[in-house]
């Protein structure tokens, strides 16, 4: 038998990666691509997405001018902790949103290349990687990053699905109790992606109850915070902690993120904050791992945590259009209007028995309109996949569009 060379270079070098990479599985929308591999969408309609999250709205001019304003900053290295003026900024933010108590801005507060690298990085912060039964818990359906940095940290993500009769909520109640002493990280989203669902302070009360015997980190993924559609702003984790009373917020991290509230996911800039001791380890993960936030961006973000305006200017314009398309995918679609984020969560079996892989198939072929498959945002877990004959729609570009989608997908479902 004969071997190409390539073959034995790659056999070689397989040998000597991280075996923990093989754990990963695709990304939802390398799914997508799959599924859509073999079909040529319908010509009549020119192509609409609602698949990504991706903020499409135009970013304020005066954070783009922030940003031009700063350039000369480029000819110095940043330092992983950050400038002053932005933690100080970022420090200010969540005292007025929250209505929190002063924040040590040195101590308590850390700027990240978007909440995303954060997430990831922090389990392999605080999970120790000699303990072989070690869980992260997660929600289902989920953010894939969670998953892939329980594996990277060598341990093993929970998923605790969501409940339908919660507001989609995970149900932790229905956690085993021999579980619990096993979880080293907590990961919540709140609001959650896809469904929207906002904790409440009972459900914060239980969890930091269990943090508290059990000894767990929470890291509250808030970066849909200031989306919402009631006339009271979602529950953050801080939040929750100070008005029962913890000081200091014990095993608590929060993350939250420009990219959603401010429309600048390029920019890659968000904070942590919370806990001190855990955000004096992570600072040193961060300072090996060349986790330092570029000085024209930090001045950048600077002006967008300082500035509310543009904020609320924002979150009209979500529920301008949430209110106009949501009635239109009624008709067709089991869906609501959710607490807060940008996606709207439907079953979409209300008039015909179909999947939710056939459903975003179909849809693209005959429409030219691409959602997500809630399959592919959850596993199965306990039994059930509850992201099965459920579909994401991000509601993220103007309204004319996301309009013209919903009128496409309510004469394709009558169609079924």
């Amino acid at each position: 038998m004969r071997f190409h060379p390539f073959h034995l270079c790659y056999s070689s070098v397989t040998k000597h990666v991280n075996p923990l990479l093989d754990r990963l599985q695709p990304y939802p929308f390398e799914k997508l691509r799959a599924l859509f591999a073999d079909v040529t969408p319908n010509p009549a309609y020119k192509p609409i997405s609602l698949g990504i999250g991706e903020p499409k709205h135009p970013t304020p001019k005066f954070i783009q001018q922030a940003l031009a304003d700063n350039l000369n900053g480029l000819a110095s290295y940043p330092s992983t902790v950050g400038a002053e003026p932005l933690r100080a900024a970022i420090a200010g933010w969540l005292e007025r949103r929250y209505g929190l108590p002063p924040l040590d801005p040195a101590s308590q507060i850390l700027p990240v290349n978007g909440s995303r690298e954060a997430l990831f990085a922090l389990a392999q912060t605080v999970v120790d990687p000699a303990q072989q039964d070690a869980l992260v818990m997660c929600p289902n359906p989920f953010y894939q990053i969670y998953e892939g940095a329980a594996y990277l940290a060598g341990a093993q993500p929970y998923f605790v699905n969501s409940d339908p009769a919660r507001n989609f909520a995970p149900d932790y109640r229905s956690v085993p109790d021999d579980v619990w002493p096993r979880v080293k990280l907590l990961y919540l989203c709140s609001p959650g992606n896809p469904t929207g669902a906002v904790l409440s302070l009972e459900d914060w009360k239980e969890l930091f109850a269990l943090s508290d015997r059990h000894g767990f980190v929470i890291a509250a993924d808030e970066c849909y915070s200031e989306i919402y559609f009631k006339p009271e702003a979602p529950l953050g984790g801080l939040q929750a902690a100070h008005m029962l009373g913890r000081e200091g917020y014990p095993r608590l991290i929060a993350f939250s993120s420009l990219s959603k509230r401010s429309n600048v996911p390029g920019m890659r800039s968000g904070f942590v904050a919370g806990d001190a001791a855990i955000l004096k380890k992570f600072l040193l993960y961060r300072t090996y791992h060349g986790g330092a936030m570029s000085p024209p961006v930090q001045a950048a973000s600077v002006a967008a945590w300082n500035d509310e305006t543009h904020v609320v200017e924002n979150r009209a314009k979500y529920m301008a259009k949430f209110q106009q398309v949501t009635p239109v995918l009624q008709t067709v679609l089991d869906v609501a209007l959710p607490d807060a984020g940008f996606y709207l969560w439907a079953k979409v079996d209300k008039l015909a028995a179909i999947s939710d892989t056939d459903f975003a198939k179909r849809l693209y072929a005959e429409y030219n309109v691409t959602v997500l498959p809630g399959s592919y945002l959850a596993r199965d877990a306990h039994g059930s996949n509850p992201g099965r004959q459920r579909i994401r729609m991000a509601l993220v570009a103007e309204v004319e569009e996301c309009l013209e989608a919903a009128q496409r997908i309510a004469a394709f479902c009558h169609g079924l």
